[in-house]
């Protein structure tokens, strides 16, 4: 691992990134062939996590990865508060726990470490690679990595209609965009991890189907335009000059 590192950082990252979407989705057929949600997927994603966090601390790239205390105040950033509502719109519709207690503990333990992976690799290894280079490029590639990943669901039949699929992309490229912000500023993935951890994570006691389609599109398109639209501007605003 150190070795191709050393020799390109980016190649590090796109290794990291196949490995993960690779595996992720191997184990998530295997845990479906077993009968058991994410009972691979969460021992992969454990093992995962545990590899790529000693490695960074071993080989002294915890501050260079954002593993350190936020350098500005929480308050700075408002308290978070905004990514705090996105998170909590699991419960908007009610609380329900899916899967049974052994299928839902482990979905939980899955959601935690995918925040964790995806931040790391997308917003670690591959946003600090690229930034040498491109400041700019970097923040549109990072923000653009949360929405990607919902573009398979306009054509996996996942049931959801073309219009809600747009909109899971859009909220997510813009998330993308808070959470990329968020570490130039305050120089620490913490928050990153900390919010995308529990934004998956919390889903697990999201009772689904409870709000009809068009409520839910305008929650989301709320969210969009005021939470998150409001968000990205008064981070802009409240940190002028270049990224660092």
């Amino acid at each position: 691992m150190t070795k191709l590192y050393k020799k390109s950082e980016i190649t590090f990252a796109i290794a990291w990134i196949v490995a993960y979407v690779v595996l992720s989705s191997l184990a998530d057929q295997l845990s479906e062939t077993l009968g058991a949600v994410k009972s691979v997927t969460a021992v992969l994603h454990i093992a995962m996590s545990l590899i790529l966090f000693f490695w960074i601390r071993n080989n002294n790239l915890s501050e260079k990865y954002g593993f350190c205390s936020p350098t500005v105040p929480a308050k700075r950033f408002l308290y978070y508060i905004p990514l705090v509502i996105i998170a909590s719109s699991a419960f908007w519709g009610g609380v329900r726990l899916q899967y049974g207690f052994p299928g839902a503990l482990l979905f939980f333990i899955s959601m935690c470490c995918v925040g964790f992976l995806e931040e790391v690799i997308f917003r670690g290894l591959l946003f600090r690679a690229m930034e040498k280079d491109s400041p700019k490029t970097a923040i549109v590639v990072s923000s653009l990595t949360f929405g990607l990943g919902h573009i398979v669901n306009l054509f996996n039949g996942s049931g959801k209609d073309p219009a809600s699929s747009l909109t899971q992309i859009v909220f997510a490229v813009l998330v993308g965009f808070v959470l990329v912000l968020i570490l130039c500023r305050g120089k620490s993935l913490i928050p990153c991890i900390l919010f995308h951890a529990a934004n998956n994570a919390l889903r697990v006691f999201e009772a689904e189907g409870s709000m009809s389609p068009q409520t839910e599109m305008a929650l989301n398109l709320a969210m969009i335009v005021v939470v998150l639209g409001g968000y990205s501007l008064y981070l802009v605003r409240a940190f002028p000059g270049k990224v660092e």
